[in-house]
């Protein structure tokens, strides 16, 4: 691994917000275990970005949305298919703020994902349709970024989706994997990992012992 360029780089912190957390309406396995890990690495960058699901209350992505329907089953939506989430990271809503623990002074930009009540998303590049962008993209490129480093929650679908559209979008592609963790719904966490192997998006850890910056 190459030295972390403080110019170039850029390290993504996705959606460490309550609601992802242990206690939270959508919690992730042991999804707090990710702060302490993420927090230590935001000091080897200059460019800091963190992501928070920011849903209106209706959104279309809840089950509650959907009469009689109930969480994690799925249903067609314009875009494609859709898994049903419980409510969760309602706009100003406790559940949508990031965890207290998350040293979130040293972000340098915090964007906003999943507010179109009427399509969800898990990338930090695109919306769920796949074409409609959160202006992140425009963001890293206009900042000279090169390479992108990701860490949070959920391995399996924000981190994993934002993944893979930094390598659609030219950036070379770093998941620092001990600073996620899954849902693993339905095998989801093995069918991320595939993709990312066939995307060439590299799995590396946040205590290997050769980062530092220049």
């Amino acid at each position: 691994m190459a030295l972390i360029d403080r110019d170039h780089d850029a390290f993504l912190v996705i959606d460490v917000q309550n609601d992802f957390c242990p206690g939270g309406a959508l919690a992730v396995p042991e999804g707090d275990e990710v702060i302490g890990p993420i927090n230590r690495l935001m000091g080897l960058f200059s460019h800091v970005v963190a992501t928070q699901d920011w849903h209106p209350a209706d959104h279309a992505s809840f089950a509650a949305s959907h009469h009689g329907a109930v969480p994690f089953s799925s249903v067609t939506m314009p875009y494609g298919a859709q898994t049903l989430w419980p409510t969760h990271c309602v706009q100003g809503s406790a559940g949508a703020a990031f965890h207290r623990g998350l040293a979130l002074d040293r972000a340098t930009a915090i964007i906003r994902k999943g507010w179109r009540g009427e399509i969800d998303s898990y990338s930090a590049f695109f919306e769920n349709d796949r074409k409609t962008p959160t202006g992140l993209g425009g963001l890293l490129q206009q900042r000279g970024i090169r390479r992108v480093f990701l860490a949070g929650l959920a391995t399996d679908f924000c981190v994993s989706f934002s993944a893979l559209d930094a390598r659609t979008l030219g950036f070379e592609v770093f998941v620092f994997l001990d600073a996620c963790r899954a849902i693993d719904l339905d095998g989801s966490h093995a069918a991320a990992r595939a993709a990312w192997e066939k995307a060439g998006v590299s799995v590396t850890h946040s205590l290997a012992s050769d980062y530092g910056c220049k």
